[in-house]
């Protein structure tokens, strides 16, 4: 129990899978379920919410890092934006690691697509076989109503490196749904405890989130941390 204060203490709220994490890190031995009974008997006097029966659709999430990357844009919220011009999260996350990684601009342009796309492509830690998106012009010229033949720059650098490129349809954002619920997370972790003065503020502070994101462990990868499950990954395939 005193273990708990200290953390409660030291970090503030945290949701209880974050919570778990820092007190197994801190030497903490129950269960992430031990953990939740332990926390409503002795703080919240033992209520629970009723959880909904409804089970979730099964996803195939790739076979090896980099078979599939889903990208999307996050308008990043006023109420913590305090610069004087408007921020857009670039975000891709890997369906078979849930690494993620993202950058701040302050254009919601294809040269935005197309400079992330450049860095995202240094810094993953695997070859990027392909890339889904959805149907935004920072991303794509295909929509008829556009009425363009060209290709973005966000596309043509796809085809430079001999990345394959896939359109989600029209009006499906479920199909681009673990980089929008990653979206959501960014917002409960990141956005709600952070102000930003200028760009490079932002800047400077979403890359320390990166680091910080893909340490973190998720319940669909079976309580670990995508950067766990990269190094399994390559553990593995070398032997």
């Amino acid at each position: 129990m005193q273990l708990i204060k200290d953390v409660y203490r030291e970090k503030g709220f945290l949701e209880p899978l974050l919570l778990w994490q820092e007190l197994r890190e801190r030497g903490y031995k129950r269960s992430f379920g031990g953990m939740k009974r332990f926390i409503r008997k002795h703080f919240q006097n033992g209520k629970q919410k009723k959880l909904s029966r409804k089970k979730p659709k099964l996803y195939h999430g790739g076979t090896f890092p980099g078979e599939e990357l889903q990208l999307d844009v996050k308008f990043v919220p006023a109420d913590c934006n305090k610069s004087d011009v408007k921020l857009y999260q670039f975000t891709a996350i890997d369906e078979y690691s849930r690494w993620c990684y993202r950058e701040i601009y302050n254009e919601h342009s294809t040269h935005s697509a197309y400079l992330f796309l450049l860095n995202l492509i240094k810094k993953a830690p695997f070859p990027i076989k392909l890339i889904q998106t959805d149907n935004g012009t920072e991303w794509t010229n295909a929509l008829p109503v556009t009425k363009a033949t060209h290709k973005t720059l966000f596309e043509e650098a796809l085809a430079e490196f001999g990345i394959e490129y896939k359109r989600i349809r029209i009006a499906t954002p479920r199909h681009n749904g673990r980089v929008e619920r990653q979206h959501g997370l960014d917002q409960k972790r990141f956005y709600n405890k952070n102000k930003f003065y200028s760009l490079a503020d932002a800047q400077k502070k979403v890359s320390s989130y990166n680091n910080y994101s893909n340490s973190r462990i998720k319940i669909c990868l079976k309580y670990k941390s995508p950067i766990q499950v990269l190094a399994e990954f390559s553990t593995v395939t070398s032997l």
